[in-house]
């Protein structure tokens, strides 16, 4: 059963339950901001990815999910995440 929410502290601590850590695609990431946002599980099986670059929570990640009004459906049990728009999430 998924979720989905805006709260930072709720995503910043699942995230990191799951070992996982705010990342930006890096091919976009530079051009005039942050780029596109993932989260990163850098010790899951085959989850090696050179294309993502760490970034920071506060300044970076939540910044842009926040300009962008972003949402995060998730599933509390599993590293399962997608970033979504917040319209869609209603």
């Amino acid at each position: 059963m998924s979720e989905t929410t805006t709260d930072h502290d709720k995503i910043r601590n699942w995230a990191e339950l799951h070992g996982g850590t705010p990342a930006v695609v890096k091919s976009t990431h530079g051009r005039g901001g942050v780029g596109i946002i993932r989260i990163e599980f850098p010790d899951a099986p085959n989850s090696k990815n050179d294309s993502l670059e760490e970034i920071s929570w506060e300044e970076e990640f939540f910044k842009r999910f926040d300009d962008h009004k972003f949402a995060m459906a998730f599933e509390p049990k599993s590293n399962f995440n997608k970033i979504i728009s917040r319209d869609s999430a209603k």
